[in-house]
């Protein structure tokens, strides 16, 4: 982590990355940009790594090497067991908050960027057409107060998969953490804005992998499972891999948004 030493912080969120072609287009990319727009500090969605589908702790040391500093999941973070320990001991890994009790992991963190300066990582799950887990509105406020009382600027990765939840989850937290960054969708959406008191906004911030694709899986695959109505085999797709992510700069002493900047890059 680097500070740009402004009143300033530059936070870079990088949308899912899926599979093997998602790690050679960060591994090409991320430290670029964290240099070129001055990043202080790197948030990722890791929860489709390992072939499309979960996330390994061997990948996960990996976009830790190439400059991600918290690793943020979703509904996918339980296909791997492998990285059922790092979510347990690591937190620069976490899960979403509102999976039941006793679940590996947890669902925030809070890092230290430099001295008297801590960021807070909140990650939630929507529950619309998803999983039937606990209230991301209640346990996410409940969450946000606690955090509150370590650091003003806290950003939410929501994964999940209605536009409307999401879109009112901003509303619900504007001006109670620095930015409500979606995730899951995979289709980055062209409505980033700063909310009226001050948190950034975007329903889905992308992917990061093959384009030439169905949200990340093979064309013919995808084809034959809308066909068919039977299941197969994730295979991620190779063809037209970019990266997208955004650019929040946030106030270091309100912890509100100034500017939130989308990016799509081959």
């Amino acid at each position: 982590m680097t500070s740009n030493k402004s009143g300033d912080l530059r936070v870079l969120f990088v949308a899912d990355i899926v599979g093997k072609p998602g790690l050679e287009i960060l591994t090409k990319l991320l430290p670029g940009l964290r240099d070129r727009h001055k990043v202080d500090f790197c948030i990722a969605n890791g929860e489709n790594g390992c072939e499309g589908k979960g996330l390994t702790s061997k990948l996960a040391r990996k976009y830790f090497g190439l400059g991600v500093d918290v690793i943020t999941s979703g509904n996918h973070i339980w296909y791997n067991r492998d990285i059922y320990e790092m979510l347990d001991t690591d937190a620069r890994v976490i899960r979403p908050l509102n999976y039941p009790g006793g679940n590996h992991g947890k669902g925030s963190t809070v890092i230290e960027v430099e001295k008297d300066l801590k960021v807070a990582v909140l990650n939630l799950q929507g529950r619309t057409f998803m999983f039937s887990i606990d209230c991301p509105f209640r346990k996410g406020a409940e969450e946000v107060r606690r955090l509150q009382t370590q650091t003003n600027i806290i950003l939410v990765d929501f994964h999940a998969e209605a536009t409307a939840e999401k879109i009112a989850l901003g509303w619900y937290l504007d001006g109670k953490v620095s930015a409500v960054l979606g995730t899951h969708t995979h289709v980055p959406t062209a409505d980033e804005r700063i909310l009226p008191q001050g948190t950034a906004y975007i329903t889905d911030v992308g992917m990061t992998g093959p384009f030439d694709s169905v949200i990340g899986l093979r064309k013919d695959l995808a084809i034959q499972r809308f066909l068919h109505q039977t299941p197969v085999r994730y295979r991620p797709a190779e063809a037209n891999v970019r990266l997208c992510a955004v650019l929040v700069v946030i106030d270091k002493e309100t912890g509100k948004a100034s500017s939130i900047e989308r990016l799509n890059l081959p």
